[in-house]
């Protein structure tokens, strides 16, 4: 039988965490080092995906692959300002001073989990509208092929009108939002 747990980060807690990112964004000032926070990122996911983790924790961390798949994903056209935002959001996974040291069992890996968890708030309307974005390309692909068409052709058109409505509404949902999560604050 599943059980919930419920805990709230105190403004307190959010401080620790604001440091160590502060800290870690330092990091990402040049290629070499937003090449490293990708990199952590990725180890991240590998560990999620080979170790045998608490679920509450694997799924955490394996929500830093749709990120990941969203700043590779050409077709999504991911602007360099929110590229960077992501960036420097995972920069935290780049620093190898934990609050929680990844070697304790069963529960390094949960300041992790925790900072996945606010990234994903941070970062949710990113992410619905490219999980919006990923399934209209996977349902245009599958209707034009099932119409005999090749999806290729004219791909940009049907796919940039429905990516600029999605970019627009993660802008107006941006300028609406005024909850004051640990990125909007540093």
């Amino acid at each position: 039988m599943p059980l919930d747990i419920t805990f709230t980060l105190s403004d307190r807690d959010l401080e620790k965490f604001k440091a160590i990112v502060v800290k870690a964004r330092s990091t990402a000032s040049d290629q070499q080092g937003k090449a490293d926070i990708e990199k952590a990122a990725y180890k991240i996911v590998d560990v999620a995906m080979n170790m045998d983790l608490p679920d509450f924790i694997a799924d955490r961390l394996l929500q830093l692959k749709t990120l990941l798949d969203m700043m590779k994903d050409t077709e999504w056209d991911l602007s360099e300002d929110d590229r960077e935002r992501i960036i420097s959001a995972m920069a935290y996974f780049a620093d190898p001073i934990d609050l929680i040291p990844d070697h304790i069992p069963g529960i390094g890996f949960l300041d992790d989990a925790m900072f996945v968890e606010i990234i994903i708030r941070e970062l949710r309307s990113e992410l619905s509208a490219y999980g919006e974005f990923c399934r209209f390309r996977e349902a245009e692909d599958s209707r034009l092929r099932d119409a005999g068409k090749n999806p290729e052709e004219d791909r940009e058109q049907w796919l940039g009108q429905k990516r600029d409505e999605l970019h627009a509404k993660i802008a107006a949902t941006k300028s609406s939002d005024d909850e004051d999560f640990v990125f909007h604050i540093l």
